[in-house]
């Protein structure tokens, strides 16, 4: 990708266009329910919406305004949560959970004891099986009930810490915790340390707590294919509220993403509600999730994980995409968002018959098309830099990598002896002739980095080019540990498979 200086200019992302696209994406499934709310995000803000319907069947359009349940867009406030007490030092992640909620000390795999950490439960990664049937169920339930199926022991279908299962009673603990550790409900905790401070105040984790005359969407289920619609009475807010019960808007959740967001900038917003580390540790995969079975395109995405309270994705074209969904009888929502650009989309619907997943995926997916967004956006070290003029001056004069051996780390003239290396780019300068004379320096010529100790430049010659790529050993003085000097094919090495690198944005200073 073009290299830019810093800080970086990037495309905006024109509302016209990013109108043309939501509505595409949302064009053949918003008949599945009888209300949908849909925006493209940046930075925090509504870039286009597309509204469509009557939220309650009663005459009264959808606005933009409109409250939808999210559903398990609720457990990323609540990993938040869980973090922001860990940071205070009330919560340990990483101590035994039945520490906070002592009966997940009678858990067992097999008919054995198992222990799981607060970590395990808010990653799903503690053994519990998949109970999304079950839990939309029993999201009303009381505490006390589901207190006395967990004292009675759960029986796991997996040792902790070995294997990707959503559990939603498993997160439920994690407001257990919580509520151990304050002496609240969590849903107080909740809005309290995080979505008032943010100024979220469209969201709330009950219908009840809303303004009258507050935009409610009902919920709706269809079993016709959109033809007919029966109401569905909101499930209840009880002992598994904290995974499923919130409230929202597309304007909160844009600025929700942004806040998760801004934690991979040079300067994260809000730090003072969760800190940028924190946030990104939210972000980042704990557990790894098997992208075949239809949750994921193969062939867009490469590989997939749960963070805490959220999925993280890793998109082939765009890099690391964040997301959740949210699912309760009535409803369903999504939310997805590309930390590079900041750019998002968020889709509700009042209809669990409608699947709000991949209209965002797709409308997110086009929008990043429409402006070639970066998959990521390298600074490469200064070292990384002078390390590359200065092996760049080396090859076109024709000297021997050993008159920069101040610069390189001990492995590099003994892992390619230089004799021999000097064969290989004698036979690739006689296959694409000797390098032009005026073709500017090394960092004009830069095509990609993989990060910041790494750079891929190019040389052109009479009759082709010769890629180059180095690669600096992070100590305090950095070295170059590895340098290669290759026939070009394109913009990669002969015989090199294309990849994402070749979509990042390199920024110099």
């Amino acid at each position: 990708m073009s290299v830019a200086p810093s800080p970086s200019t990037r495309a905006a992302l024109d509302q016209g266009a990013a109108a043309v696209i939501l509505r595409g994406a949302i064009a053949e499934t918003r008949h599945l329910a009888p209300a949908t709310a849909a925006a493209i995000t940046r930075n925090g803000e509504l870039v286009a919406v597309d509204v469509q319907g009557m939220p309650r069947r009663d005459g009264a359009s959808t606005s933009r305004g409109t409250v939808f349940r999210i559903a398990s867009m609720t457990k990323s406030f609540l990993a938040a949560t869980a973090l922001a007490l860990r940071d205070d030092g009330l919560l340990d992640l990483h101590a035994p959970a039945a520490q906070y909620v002592p009966g997940l000390a009678a858990a067992t795999f097999r008919g054995r004891p198992a222990s799981m950490t607060l970590s395990s439960l808010l990653s799903n990664r503690a053994g519990l099986t998949e109970d999304n049937a079950w839990g939309d169920e029993m999201l009303g339930e009381p505490r006390e009930s589901i207190a006395e199926m967990v004292d009675s022991g759960l029986r796991l279908a997996a040792l902790p810490d070995t294997e990707y299962h959503y559990s939603n009673l498993g997160i439920s603990m994690i407001g257990r915790a919580i509520e151990a550790v304050t002496g609240l409900p969590v849903e107080v905790v909740m809005q309290q340390r995080i979505i008032d401070p943010l100024g979220l105040s469209n969201t709330r984790p009950a219908a009840s707590l809303y303004p009258r005359g507050t935009e409610l969407a009902l919920g709706f289920r269809t079993f016709d294919d959109g033809t007919t619609f029966v109401e569905e009475p909101y499930v209840g807010s009880g002992a598994l509220a904290c995974i499923g019960s919130l409230f929202s808007t597309l304007d909160d959740i844009a600025r929700w993403m942004h806040f998760l967001g801004t934690a991979f900038d040079d300067a994260p917003i809000a730090e003072d509600v969760l800190c940028a580390a924190s946030r990104r540790e939210l972000q980042s995969a704990r557990s790894m999730i098997p992208i075949s079975g239809g949750r994921f395109d193969p062939d867009l995405v490469d590989g997939a994980g749960y963070g805490y309270g959220v999925a993280i994705e890793h998109d082939r074209r765009f890099g690391r995409i964040v997301q959740h969904a949210g699912g309760l009888p009535g409803f369903s929502s999504h939310m997805r968002w590309h930390p590079t650009t900041g750019i998002g989309a968020v889709v509700f619907g009042n209809s669990d018959a409608f699947d709000a997943a991949p209209v965002a995926a797709q409308a997110l997916r086009d929008a990043l098309a429409a402006i070639d967004a970066p998959a990521a956006i390298v600074r490469p070290w200064p070292e990384t830099l002078a390390a590359a003029s200065a092996l760049d001056d080396l090859v076109r004069a024709g000297r021997p990598l050993s008159d920069a051996v101040e610069l390189l780390a001990r492995n590099v003239l003994r892992d390619v002896p230089e004799p021999v290396r000097a064969a290989r780019l004698r036979a690739a300068i006689d296959e694409v002739g000797d390098p032009l004379p005026h073709a500017g320096s090394a960092l004009q010529r830069i095509l990609t980095a993989k990060d910041a100790a790494s750079l891929r430049w190019r040389i052109p010659c009479e009759r082709g080019a010769l890629i180059c790529d180095v690669h600096l050993m992070g100590l305090h003085r950095p070295l170059v540990q590895s340098f290669s000097v290759r026939v070009g094919d394109g913009d990669i090495p002969r015989g090199a498979a294309a990849d994402i690198t070749a979509h990042h944005l390199v920024e110099l200073p």
